[in-house]
């Protein structure tokens, strides 16, 4: 897509869409690259990063017992090879994923809680492995 019909079809998007529910989970214990996969990068100076997270909290909601948010924030710094001379100043790179909890990560989760229904339930989705 070309940039004036991408910016068109931005244009006419419907404001404010859920992510969550059209974020593909990757499955537990998948292997490999995961680019092509839901995902999410933002990278700038710290108060970019926050202002572009602050408008993405219902992704929170992906921490729960069945997945988590893969979330990695961190500095990004010159190295040998590299040299990025027109990076802001404390620029940082912060990737976002949602990833299949597996199933000892559900019934820790559950029990962390402290809820007898999710660890009802935790228990049960786990039953067959006698756990």
């Amino acid at each position: 897509m070309k940039k004036k019909e991408a910016m068109e079809h931005w244009k006419h998007l419907e404001a404010n869409q859920p992510i969550l529910p059209v974020m593909t989970v990757i499955p537990y214990g998948a292997r490999g690259s995961r680019y092509g996969t839901c995902g999410i990068r933002i990278d700038g100076n710290p108060a970019f990063v926050d202002a572009v997270l602050s408008r993405l909290k219902d992704l929170l909601e992906g921490e729960n017992s069945k997945t988590l948010i893969s979330l990695n924030r961190s500095t990004i710094e010159n190295v040998m090879d590299k040299n990025f001379v027109n990076k802001d100043d404390a620029a940082e790179c912060c990737y976002i994923r949602l990833m299949e909890r597996g199933n000892h990560g559900r019934i820790l989760r559950a029990v962390i809680s402290g809820t007898k229904s999710k660890r009802k339930a935790a228990a049960a989705s786990t039953a067959h492995l006698g756990l």
